[in-house]
This record gives C-alpha cells, sequence and structure tokens, in this order.
C-alpha cells in the first residue's frame, strides 16, 4: 500500500525522462514509447540501452545512473525490472513507470517478482506505475510516455484506467467527441500505486475538472472512500466499475450476504463517497463531458427547446424518469416572451416546439426566454437538419446565452454532415453533444447527482455506551464450534450492545424449559437451536403461543421433529422465548455482510420470511451515523408501514435507528463478524425487539 501523502507530481511534470529498454527494433514497447516521447515532450529523453550508441538519433547511455532523469520509464523483459529498480533507487529517482507484462498477471513466478517489485519500492521510497501499465501521459508537460499510438487531446479530465487497452480507444474517441485530458494514467497491476493514490493527487491538482476511472478493482477500499470524500466537495468523481456479478454472494450464510454480494458494495461505497458511478462506457464519458463544461444547476427544472416535435416528447420522457430532474414550470413572464416571439402553431409551454420551419432568430429568442425563467435549471436544445436553420449561427447563440445566465446547456444535435460545424462551436465552448435526446438528460441528471452528494454534510458516528467485553465473551463461543455459526445462543451479544431482545433462555432439557416459560409467566415462543439447521421454520422448529403448562411436551415435540428430519443434526438446546406480537408492528431485518475490499456493509429493510424474495433493503458502510441511520428507513419499499399507513400506528422510528447504529458500532468493533442477521427485529409504536440472530464468526479475528 502506498503512502497516501506523497507527491507524484514528478510522474507527469519531468524535465527528463529515462526510457531503459529504447530501442529501434519495430513493433517493439521501448521503441513506440521512445518516439511518443521524442514526439511532443518539452524536456529531454534519454534513451538507456548499453547494447547501443543511439537510439531514434538520440544518444544513448549504459544505465539509469548515467541519466540524471527524473523519470525513469522501463521496458525491458520481466527479468531484469528488479536491476533496473534497484539501479533507479540508487541514483535517487523517486519517479518510476514499469510498462513490462508477466508479473502479478502471469501465474505464481510473476506474482513473486512483482513482491520483489513492492519491497525494492519500499525500500527507496519509489512512486511506481504498474507494471504491466501502458504508461502515463500529461498535455501540459506535452508528455506521452506511453506505448499507444497516440497522445491525449487537452482538457480538463484527469483519466486512470485499469486497462491500458480501454486508455487507448478513449485517447482515439476523445480525439473526436471534443473531450480532452489533463493526465491520463494506466494503472496497470497496482504494485505500489493505485486508483486512491492518483485521485487524491488529482483532487490537489487545480488543472483538473473532473477524474474519470475504469476499474476492475479498489485495492484499499475505506481508504479510497475516504480521500474520494474529501476530493468530491470540489472535483467531481466519476467511475465505471466493470466485473457487477454477484459471485460473491454464492458462498453466503446469511440473508444480508446473500442479498450484499461484491457489486452492492461497492455501489454503496461510491454513493457514500461522493462518487458518481457509471454503468456503461458511454454515460462514463458523457458524464465526463457533462462535468468538463463546468456548470452546475440552480434548479432541477429542465426547459426543453425544439424543433422537432417528437424528439420534444423524448427529451421530456427522460426528464420525467430522471432521478432528480422535472420539466420546468414556465413563469408568467417566459410564458408572454414565448407567445410573443412563436408563431401560433408553436408550443409556448414546456416542451417549447418552435416548429420545423425555425430560423435562428426565432430558435434564439425562444432559447433566450427559457435560459432566463428562473424555474430553469438547464436546457436541451434539440435540433433537427431543416433548410431554414443555419445552425452553426444557433450554437454560437446558444453558447452565448449559456454563457451570460451560467446555465448548463446541453445540446442534442439530430443530423450528420449538415450538423458538423454546430457540433465543432459546442465542443469548443466545452457545451456537451449528443444524438440522443435521452443521454443529453441523463448528463444533466449527472450533474444533478453530484451537486446534492456534493451539498450533504459529512455525518459523523457517535459512538453508544456498550459493553464490548461481554460481547466478546459471548462470540468466543465459536471457538469451540466444528464451524464458524452462531445463533440465538449468543443474543447475549445484542444485549451488551443495547439492542432490545425479548426475555428468555436457551435450555437443555424440558424440565428448564417449561422453568423459564413459567418464569415469563405468560404463553411463550420455542425454537430449535441447532447450527446445522439454517431454517427452523421449513422443518416445524417453531412453536409460537405454547402455554407454559405445555413448554415441556412442546420441547420433546421439536426435539423428535429435528430427529426425523435430520437425524445427524447438532443440537444445542431450545430457545424458550417471551412472546413479540408481530402483528402490532413491523417485521424488518437488520444486518451486516463483511466486504473483503470496504469492510462492514450494513443492511436494513422488511424483514420476516420473504425477505430475500423481496430484497427490499438499503445499505451503508459501518458505523452509521444517526442521520444516514434515518435516511435507510426511508428509502425501503415499505417505508410507508413503518410510518403508518391505513390507519396503522406508526413505529418507534428512533428506537429502529438507534438499533441500526448499534449493531453498525458491533460490526465495527468485531472484525470477526463476518455476516450477522438480526430477522426478525420487530418494531413496533413502543420500541424495538430482536427476536432472531444468525451470526458468522472468524475465530481467528477474535485474538
Amino acid at each position: 500500500m502506498a503512502d497516501r501523502d506523497r507527491d507524484l507530481s514528478g510522474l507527469f511534470s519531468p524535465d527528463r525522462v529515462a526510457v531503459v529498454g529504447a530501442t529501434e527494433r519495430e513493433g517493439s514497447v521501448g521503441r513506440a514509447v521512445t518516439a511518443n516521447l521524442l514526439a511532443e515532450f518539452a524536456g529531454e529523453v534519454i534513451p538507456v540501452n548499453p547494447g547501443r550508441e543511439s537510439v531514434l538519433g538520440v544518444p544513448c547511455v549504459a544505465s539509469v545512473a548515467d541519466a540524471d532523469a527524473d523519470l525513469v520509464v522501463v521496458a525491458v523483459p520481466p527479468s531484469a525490472v528488479a536491476d533496473v529498480l534497484r539501479d533507479t533507487g540508487e541514483a535517487g529517482v523517486r519517479d518510476v513507470v514499469v510498462l513490462t507484462a508477466g508479473f502479478g498477471e502471469a501465474g505464481s513466478e510473476g506474482a513473486a517478482r512483482e513482491r520483489e517489485l513492492r519491497e525494492l519500492a519500499a525500500e527507496y521510497d519509489l512512486n511506481l506505475v504498474g507494471p504491466n501499465s501502458l504508461g502515463v501521459m500529461s498535455s501540459p508537460a506535452g508528455l506521452n510516455a506511453t506505448f499507444g499510438p497516440d497522445a491525449s487531446p487537452a482538457g480538463g479530465v484527469s483519466f486512470m484506467s485499469q486497462s491500458g487497452a480501454f486508455v487507448t480507444a478513449v485517447v482515439d474517441w476523445a480525439s473526436e467527441s471534443g473531450l480532452g485530458f489533463n493526465e491520463v494514467v494506466s494503472l496497470g497491476n497496482k504494485a505500489v500505486l493505485d486508483e486512491t493514490d492518483f485521485l487524491r493527487e488529482w483532487g490537489a491538482d487545480p488543472e483538473t475538472d473532473v477524474v474519470v476511472g475504469y476499474l476492475e478493482s479498489i485495492e484499499d477500499g475505506r481508504a479510497f472512500v475516504e480521500t474520494a470524500r474529501e476530493v468530491t466537495r470540489e472535483t467531481p468523481v466519476v467511475v465505471v466499475k466493470s466485473g457487477r456479478t454477484e459471485a460473491g454472494a454464492q458462498a453466503a450464510s446469511s440473508h444480508t450476504g446473500a442479498i450484499a454480494g461484491s457489486d452492492r458494495a461497492y455501489g454503496t461505497a461510491l454513493a457514500e463517497a461522493g462518487v458518481v458511478r457509471a454503468d456503461t462506457v458511454q454515460e462514463l464519458f458523457d458524464a465526463a463531458r457533462a462535468f468538463a463544461a463546468g456548470r452546475n444547476l440552480a434548479t432541477d427544472g429542465v426547459a426543453v427547446v425544439t424543433n422537432a416535435g417528437g424528439p420534444g416528447v423524448m427529451a421530456t420522457d427522460a426528464v420525467g424518469d430522471a432521478d432528480r430532474l422535472s420539466l420546468a414550470s414556465f413563469a408568467d413572464d417566459t410564458l408572454d416572451a414565448l407567445d410573443a416571439a412563436l408563431p401560433a402553431e408553436a408550443n409556448v409551454y414546456n416542451p417549447v416546439d418552435v416548429v420545423g420551419d425555425a430560423d435562428v432568430d426565432r430558435f434564439e429568442a425562444a432559447l433566450e426566454a427559457a435560459i432566463s425563467d428562473p424555474n430553469v435549471g438547464a436546457v436541451v436544445l434539440i435540433t433537427a437538419p431543416t433548410a431554414t436553420l443555419a445552425f452553426g449561427d444557433l450554437a454560437e447563440s446558444a453558447v452565448a446565452l449559456g454563457e451570460e445566465h451560467e446555465v448548463p446547456v446541453a445540446a442534442c444535435l439530430m443530423g450528420g454532415p449538415r450538423l458538423a460545424d454546430a457540433r465543432g462551436t459546442f465542443g469548443e465552448a466545452g457545451v456537451p453533444t449528443y444524438f440522443d435526446p435521452a443521454r443529453a438528460v441523463a448528463g444533466l441528471d449527472t450533474l444533478a447527482e453530484y451537486d446534492e452528494r456534493r451539498g450533504r454534510e459529512r455525518r459523523e458516528f457517535e459512538p453508544f455506551d456498550v459493553d464490548r467485553e461481554r460481547a466478546r465473551e459471548t462470540l468466543s463461543a465459536v471457538t469451540e464450534r466444528r464451524d464458524n455459526q452462531l445463533g440465538v445462543e449468543a443474543m447475549d451479544v445484542l444485549d451488551a450492545y443495547g439492542i432490545p431482545t425479548p426475555e428468555g433462555e436457551v435450555v437443555e432439557d424440558p424440565a428448564k424449559a417449561r422453568a423459564v416459560a413459567e418464569r415469563i409467566g405468560e404463553p411463550v415462543a420455542l425454537k430449535l437451536v441447532s447450527p446445522d439447521v439454517v431454517h427452523k421454520s421449513d422443518i416445524g422448529g417453531v412453536r409460537v403461543g405454547v402455554d407454559p403448562a405445555d413448554v415441556a411436551d412442546a420441547y420433546e415435540d421439536l426435539v423428535t421433529r429435528l430427529r426425523n428430519y435430520q437425524p445427524d443434526a447438532r443440537l444445542l438446546g431450545v430457545q424458550v422465548q417471551e412472546l413479540v406480537d408481530v402483528d402490532a408492528g413491523v417485521e424488518t431485518i437488520v444486518g451486516s455482510h463483511r466486504d473483503p475490499q470496504f469492510g462492514p456493509l450494513v443492511l436494513f429493510g422488511l424483514g420476516g420470511i420473504f425477505v430475500e424474495v423481496l430484497s427490499d433493503a438499503t445499505f451503508r458502510l459501518a458505523p452509521v451515523a444517526e442521520a444516514d441511520a434515518r435516511e435507510m428507513t426511508g428509502e425501503i419499499d415499505a417505508a410507508p408501514l413503518l410510518r403508518g399507513a391505513r390507519g396503522r400506528e406508526p413505529v418507534d422510528l428512533d428506537g429502529v435507528v438507534e438499533a441500526v447504529g448499534r449493531l453498525s458500532q458491533l460490526v465495527a468493533d468485531f472484525p470477526a463478524i463476518v455476516e450477522l442477521d438480526v430477522n426478525p427485529l420487530v418494531a413496533t409504536p413502543d420500541g424495538v425487539r430482536a427476536v432472531d440472530l444468525r451470526l458468522t464468526v472468524n475465530p481467528e479475528e477474535l485474538q
């Protein structure tokens, strides 16, 4: 893991770059990166090759020690890379990019070589990119230290990618799309520097307007989230995360684990970090172009101005489908201005249809009226080719009006070569252009999403007074098991953390069961306690409303059912528990699943027997602040049940919120808890009760 406070600017602004492995051999990485550097780099390029006097007309040196370089780019065979890093460290150079493949991605031998690189980087305090990297680019420095075919066009987007091929494709596409880059890095295997390091670097870079990333994994999830929370206060961050499968859920033994999955963790973490997540490459760069324009939405109201009725309706539908946008209602002054400027057959209400024969003056008048309206936060301008419209002139007017009023404009140019001049004008001004109206609206919705997240107050978790040692003692019972499962016999861990539970006890014979029931003094619930039976109700392992006088017989009946169902199942006893009136409240679930990258993920949702079928749940990273826990109670589809539906009395939401917070503290305090379900957590107007519990515990983490 890299030192998160290190300065990485030397990777992008060197004066002298040494290329180790520079050569003139056609098709080689060493030749390609040397040629790219010589093409535009304003500094000095030093080829390093002891077997040649010069490369591409530039004199060679024999080793890094002779190069006096600020940045070293390595393109030698895998077996020679470690020696180059050692020479680099001895020469006092800190910044190095390893292009060579054949490391962690190439089996056990490659993984061993990669460990050696990490050790050398730590020994010499190297800022190491790669290995298996395409390289780095910096438009301000004219630096193309990659073996890709093209340099990136200049702009305000800084871009990181785990795929080198993706970098080359995006750079090629960007040259025609009007999107430009400030700095680009191909992360490669991330042996030392990773996405969090570059996120921190670019967050402090005034030349970076937006950070864009293609990621296949995040090495240190918690560090990434903490860094992104700070960066996104000022700089938008957009990420597409590949690998969205739920393979991680296949081994889950709890409801929460089955619902969570790896992709759910990434989505939750990125949202909490303020990062905008794109689902596709198209969405990623549509968002990048929207942010690169540098304008925010003052309101969520969108005006649509079009010369084509059908596309105008499509844009209107897209606004209706958007998460954070609405179709603006025009003020009376706006309607009067539109009525005066447009012919009778035009539509002055939003969406504004200027009619197919509109010229630039009519279009401009409608656009100015709409963009001036106080209820309009953004404008979607839609044009289809007509003989009456000079599209280049319209683009100039739209750019000027957007700049004058500081309102974002998304231009939907529904045509081909006829609209090339307009595309060029919009592109030079940083106004994003699209063919599909839905994409234009989606770009604006992304701006609104970022504004919403950036304006969100940072919430700190306030710890509860709990009994950690009592909880640890209860969890330690797993060390005496042949598996790592605990059930209702571990309810004491909830009591230790202040989560209310019904009165009850796990007993091992019928007489004790009756004694506990008589102490409770009213009909009780009986539940089999067996680590080999996940769903007790499936085998009739639960009895509800048993009179104390009948408890002993009910105990025997439950044990018989278990033996008939699974003769070799382990029986730890039967839980005798005070009845909780489920009908008087709502069955919810609160749980946790520990993600390898981001740590414990806390779930809250509709509980009971249909939890996995309905999957009505929401997630946060632990620990969960009070305000976030309260938001969770409103995010599920069943939220109206909690607040009182069809004449029912509202449940004790404060009790629910506190239970979520306390459980989140429990799983944050104990990394040993891999999975946890409290299902149901019954919420009534009088409070909450945790009725059932299931835990998966890693005994090694308890030490």
